[in-house]
């Protein structure tokens, strides 16, 4: 079942959710290599393809089942759509057309902003409340000052694809609300992200052959064929497993959160695997993040109201 508006997050999902923006904090970077020889339908189509494959090799391997149910199926055109198809390409497409990377992360944070308004109409247990909003603006803000300014300094630059990435915010908080069907129908995680992705890779080869014909393109560099297979193994397969995990107990909101910690991973990462140094502003800006997840989360702040 759905988890309830208040739904205070254990330490494992807490867990699983910094795992989760470690793995699709990658897909950034994934993109920004893949796209330096193919273009962003072929990127998304090859993601989602591989990703399918990979994910069925791991439900056979556990024994596990696709639905064969009409309704099953429609559902998951219809998740593949909002959560795949358009966020990805809205986002490969602005990444390829020169937004850079710090600010697609910024514009990218804004999704749990779009999923708060999206859950408080759309459901009847995910409900806006204060410190549920003001924990989201918190954390945007700090995800704000982590970047830094010069950041914002490139915005409006490339305005339409900017409104790409915002769009495709849109799309993720839809997505999240519509995946709930998902356990009230019964079926396991696995077979879900399975599911999805399939539908996914059958939506964008229809598109790719269309619009794209890749066979007529240059072969891609080794680079891009190993950014290819990093996104759809991490950023794509394993991400989605935990996804749908998380939600299963977590609501859809709380999901979301998790476009607040990406930045968040991408900067220790710099600071642990490739020496950089932390600044003043990652500081508060991480300050500032946890502060905004501590009030979305609530406890620390009901210890206080007690006394």
């Amino acid at each position: 079942m759905p988890a309830s508006p208040n739904h205070t997050m254990t330490t494992a999902e807490w867990g699983l959710l910094l795992f989760l923006s470690v793995i699709w904090g990658g897909s950034f970077f994934f993109n920004a290599v893949a796209l330096t020889s193919i273009d962003a339908y072929t990127l998304v189509a090859a993601r989602v393809l591989l990703g399918a494959i990979f994910l069925y090799a791991v439900l056979r391997a556990s024994d596990g089942r696709l639905p064969t149910s009409r309704e099953a199926w429609t559902a998951f055109a219809v998740m593949g759509t909002l959560n795949n198809v358009l966020p990805f390409t809205l986002i490969a497409w602005a990444q390829g057309t020169g937004v850079p990377s710090g600010l697609a992360s910024i514009l990218n944070a804004a999704t749990p902003i779009f999923t708060v308004v999206v859950a408080h109409y759309w459901t009847d247990d995910e409900r806006m409340t204060p410190l549920r909003i003001g924990g989201v603006i918190v954390g945007f803000a700090g995800v704000v000052v982590m970047i830094g300014g010069d950041a914002l300094s490139h915005a409006g630059e490339h305005l339409v694809p900017e409104l790409a990435i915002i769009a495709a915010c849109v799309c993720y908080a839809f997505s999240a609300i519509y995946a709930r069907r998902f356990s009230r129908m019964g079926l396991a995680p696995l077979a879900t992200a399975a599911g999805q992705i399939t539908a996914s890779a059958i939506i964008m080869t229809v598109l790719v052959v269309l619009f794209d014909a890749p066979w007529r393109m240059p072969p891609p560099s080794l680079a891009s064929i190993g950014a290819i297979l990093g996104i759809a193994a991490l950023s794509t397969c394993l991400a989605y497993v935990v996804y749908y995990r998380i939600l299963a107990t977590a609501g859809s909101v709380n999901l979301m959160l998790v476009t607040l910690l990406i930045p968040v991973t991408a900067v220790l990462l710099g600071a642990i695997l490739l020496g950089e140094r932390l600044a003043p502003n990652h500081f508060a800006g991480m300050a500032a993040i946890a502060a905004g997840l501590a009030a979305i989360d609530g406890r620390v702040f009901r210890r206080l109201a007690r006394g």
